[in-house]
């Protein structure tokens, strides 16, 4: 069975749109998951709330993957996300989400801590004292230090690298009127929460810019999307201007509304706002992976530089409706991120759900404006072409944004369990006739060398590529729990062996925090990939992967960076 058939068994299709107008305005009566999610998009939407390299998307997933835990660990009615925890099966469900829930939030948002703590003691006061409330406050907390720990070292702290333009026709570079510097150049190579990769989805190239594709797709916007256009309706307008937020937040207050119309309890809100968010997530990795590869232009650019096709006239003073966003064209934020939430959703609760949207406040601006909606896929589908009629994205941009949403929510839907980034064989199926290495332990571990497409590389005796980790120090491993799973170690329970090709002196092991003992090779731990099928695959190398890059080794013990 699935996860989207195990989390979301959906209304039928044809079912009567379930009205949200009078739940969206009241209390989230009891349900402390619907509460905290309503409380971390409040703090998200309050300014300078967390550094300007961290996406907030993170945050929505870690704090709701450590509410899942908690709650599975108390119902144990799904596997958990991260490393095993235990809890009594009369353990309160909604102390535990609480727990789990301001932990998180407290170590993310420090700043905040004060109304936090208000909050948690205000959820707990309604739950009765006893042991019933004291065990889920424990494994609440446990789920929280957990999750963020796993994400420790995940990317998301890294140095922006700089953006440079090259300054040829269709390279991305900064635009007016603010010429801000492109925002999150490094979150592509974030470690994703259920993705192998953040290019896993990877969309195809755009058209080049001498093609009839292209210059369609940006006289369209050139019309519709200009500040004064003469094509777009008025109902355009507003509705390019309402959608001018950030796309996530718009998805994080419809599953609020729709989860507290359709009376979602405590267990089936935890599980949906888990897999919501950490798709959310992943689905942003994976769009600014591929803006930063493909680097594209955005329209105002285009059209006022007008290089690189003929069918394109050149408009130095064309303007947008809308602020064109500091980074790259391809693929379309708001078209993926929009098409990723509306899929889960309507796996939980069917595509026909009406709820409301307003524009965001603007200091001076006019009065925010809310619509109503009826469909979720309708929704999505606006939200991307909202940003054509505002002038910020082409079409290329919308079609290419679906299609990588799609591709993230259906892969995270399919999964078998909710489980951190661990990487699946090409085929998603567990190569028949071979065990994982995961768990597997030799008496006398033995290492070798063996002939690959990289030059010569170190492998196990059975032939199977042995990785090092670049965020490993010295002989020790930080590579433990779902990094583990994904790369296991290569342990063994007496003296390691060498191998042709190998230099015995080159050989130690290293005591691990889980009680085993990992190979070395030139003081690096040694490790398995667990995408690799067959003896001799390299399917791991220069995989960014845990926070750092994964590399074969020549017969020196040294990484192999070529490949």
């Amino acid at each position: 069975m699935t996860l989207g058939a195990q989390h979301a068994a959906a209304p039928a299709a044809h079912a009567a749109p379930l009205s949200t107008a009078r739940a969206v305005a009241q209390p989230a009566r009891g349900n402390v998951v619907i509460e905290w999610n309503r409380t971390l998009l409040d703090i998200v939407r309050s300014p300078h709330a967390e550094p300007s390299t961290i996406h907030p998307t993170r945050n929505f997933a870690i704090m709701s993957a450590a509410v899942y835990d908690a709650v599975n660990a108390i119902s144990r009615a799904h596997p958990l996300y991260g490393p095993s925890l235990t809890a009594p099966r009369d353990a309160s469900r909604p102390a535990a989400a609480a727990a789990a829930a301001h932990d998180t939030l407290t170590a993310l948002y420090p700043a905040h801590k004060a109304d936090l703590d208000r909050q948690l003691s205000s959820d707990l006061a309604g739950i009765p004292d006893g042991r019933a409330k004291q065990e889920g406050v424990k494994v609440g907390t446990q789920a929280a230090r957990a999750i963020l720990a796993l994400r420790a070292h995940d990317g998301a702290d890294a140095t922006p690298p700089r953006y440079a333009t090259t300054g040829k026709p269709g390279d991305y570079r900064s635009t007016p009127p603010a010429f801000k510097a492109p925002e999150f150049t490094h979150w592509g190579k974030v470690t994703p929460f259920l993705l192998r990769t953040g290019h896993q989805f990877r969309p195809a190239a755009p058209p080049p810019l001498r093609s009839r594709a292209y210059a369609t797709a940006i006289n369209e916007v050139k019309a519709i999307g200009a500040a004064r256009s003469l094509t777009r309706t008025a109902e355009q307008t507003t509705l390019a201007k309402l959608w001018g937020g950030p796309a996530q937040n718009y998805w994080y207050d419809v599953a609020q509304q729709v989860a507290l119309a359709r009376h979602s309890d405590i267990d089936r809100s935890a599980d949906m706002f888990a897999l919501l968010n950490l798709t959310l997530a992943d689905a942003t990795i994976g769009i600014y992976d591929a803006k930063y590869r493909y680097r594209f232009w955005r329209p105002i650019t285009a059209i006022r530089l007008a290089a690189g096709n003929p069918r394109v006239r050149r408009d130095p003073t064309w303007t947008p409706l809308v602020t064109t966003p500091p980074d790259p064209s391809y693929p379309g934020m708001h078209s993926d991120i929009s098409t990723a939430a509306a899929t889960v959703l309507a796996r939980f609760y069917g595509d026909r759900n009406t709820f409301t949207l307003t524009s965001p406040a603007t200091a001076g601006g006019p009065s925010p404006y809310t619509k109503p909606y009826a469909s979720l896929s309708a929704t999505a589908t606006e939200a991307g072409l909202s940003r054509i009629w505002g002038g910020v994205h082409t079409r290329l941009d919308h079609k290419a944004g679906n299609e990588l949403g799609a591709a993230i929510a259906r892969y995270a839907l399919g999964q078998s369990k909710l489980a951190p980034a661990v990487p699946s064989s090409p085929t998603g199926k567990t190569p028949a006739g071979r065990a994982s290495p995961a768990g597997a332990t030799f008496a006398n571990a033995t290492v070798a060398v063996r002939d690959s497409k990289l030059g010569k590389i170190l492998v196990d005796g059975q032939g199977r590529t042995l990785y090092l980790f670049v965020a490993d120090k010295g002989t020790s491993s930080t590579c433990y729990d779902a990094c583990a799973r994904a790369w296991p170690p290569l342990t063994t329970t007496g003296k390691p062996q060498a191998g042709s090709g190998v230099s015995p002196a080159l050989l130690g092991t290293t005591a691990r925090t889980d009680h085993t003992t990992q190979v070395t090779y030139n003081g690096h731990p040694l490790y398995y990939f667990v995408t690799d099928v067959k003896p001799g695959d390299i399917t791991g190398q220069g995989v960014d992967s845990f926070g750092a890059k994964w590399y074969v080794l020549d017969p020196k013990g040294n990484k192999i960076e070529t490949g």
